[in-house]
């Protein structure tokens, strides 16, 4: 007798319908809602993503040839192409943020102590990732005169590496009016790139005792208040404790901040750091940075293994409700690495759970040794005969 539900089952599982539908209430998501239910259309988005469906017509004929099993995940029965269109298009996308939020503090729970950095700071860091649209289809969404393009700004948190705040905005929006939208907590670490430098924003950060590491720009005016020893051997080059002296530079961020220049030995390239944390070695500094990598190794996974690059809708709505979706299938995956004893690369673990979503398998055992787990097939009860 099979005991268990199809692997997709037990993923749902994850997301209690009590939340779920506290969620759907909160923002009064099924209004004139007839029929086809929130928890539908999100198992049907959800499905996108997993089973990397490209069209509507994939994710409803996907579903439609698994009608027996659809029951156990919440549906009574496939969607048509037409419902399911009209649903991404009018019921709000901020429901799938909120079911985000829900899932990111599961995740949290399992990526207490998932740090590369042994200090006790909080370390994240903060990017934007441009999605290309066709400005012929996508026209509320014009980057350039030919091109159309939206925004997701992230937010990385270094302990797990997760996606611990998301925004989707229009292309052309700039990346500093984002940060400063960042309520980061006192204490804590932020790393950005060059696109970041913003004197009010470091005068507001030092005021927050929020730390900050990013790289200078050429020609960013200063005075030299210390000179730091560093180590002959390495790749720090020089460490100086500086105050910024441009046109009203020092009336924006009136606090003095550190100039780190280092000398990467696997490029060869020289980097110049500026920060306003006075107490790490200057080797840490730039280790910092280095890791910043982490959030374009992210951006990169969730364009190569979910569906963020082509959309199933058109309109505003229904591109940040597939754009949600993708954050919280990344999320999923992140939860079942943790949970998971085996060292899954995250493209190898896309891909089986894809193979195997409506196969019965028990999914923490199938997790822990994939090849090693059959699957279940349900086996009729044998009549005894009875010879004479």
């Amino acid at each position: 007798m099979v005991r268990v539900a199809s692997l997709f089952s037990q993923v749902l599982s994850l997301f209690p319908r009590t939340e779920f539908h506290n969620a759907v209430r909160q923002h009064r998501a099924e209004r004139y809602a007839k029929g086809f239910s929130c928890w539908e259309q999100f198992v049907a988005m959800l499905f996108c993503q997993l089973a990397q469906a490209k069209s509507l017509r994939e994710i409803t004929s996907g579903l439609a040839c698994c009608l027996g099993k659809l029951q156990h995940l919440g549906m009574t029965r496939a969607p048509s192409k037409s419902t399911l269109a009209y649903a991404n298009e009018h019921r709000p996308w901020a429901l799938y943020e909120t079911v985000f939020g829900q899932l990111l503090s599961k995740c949290q729970v399992l990526a207490r102590g998932r740090k590369k950095f042994r200090f006790r700071n909080k370390l994240y860091s903060f990017d934007s990732t441009l999605v290309d649209l066709c400005v012929s289809m996508f026209d509320w969404a014009r980057f350039r005169r030919t091109k159309g393009a939206i925004k997701l700004h992230l937010l990385l948190d270094h302990e797990g590496y997760l996606p611990s705040f998301a925004v989707v905005s229009e292309g052309r929006l700039s990346d500093v009016k984002m940060a400063w939208a960042l309520d980061l907590p006192p204490d804590s670490v932020v790393v950005l790139d060059r696109g970041y430098v913003d004197y009010l924003l470091f005068g507001q950060w030092c005021r927050e005792g929020v730390w900050f590491v990013t790289r200078m720009k050429e020609g960013m005016a200063y005075r030299v208040i210390e000179r730091r020893a560093v180590p002959e051997h390495g790749g720090v080059k020089s460490d100086r404790v500086i105050a910024l002296t441009g046109p009203g530079a020092w009336a924006k961020c009136p606090h003095r901040l550190r100039r780190v220049r280092y000398r990467d030995a696997e490029t060869g390239q020289t980097l110049v750091f500026l920060t306003n944390h006075l107490g790490f070695a200057a080797s840490t500094i730039a280790r910092i940075y280095k890791d910043r990598w982490q959030i374009e190794l992210f951006f990169k996974a969730l364009k190569q293994n979910l569906k963020i690059k082509t959309f199933v809708g058109t309109s505003p709505n229904a591109v940040r409700v597939q754009i949600w979706t993708a954050l919280i299938a990344m999320l999923l995956l992140k939860y079942l690495q943790f949970r998971s004893r085996l060292d899954w690369a995250l493209s190898n673990l896309v891909a089986l759970v894809r193979w195997n979503l409506f196969t019965y398998r028990d999914l923490w055992a199938w997790l822990d040794n994939p090849f090693e787990t059959p699957p279940l097939v349900p086996q009729p009860e044998q009549l005894l005969l009875e010879l004479a």
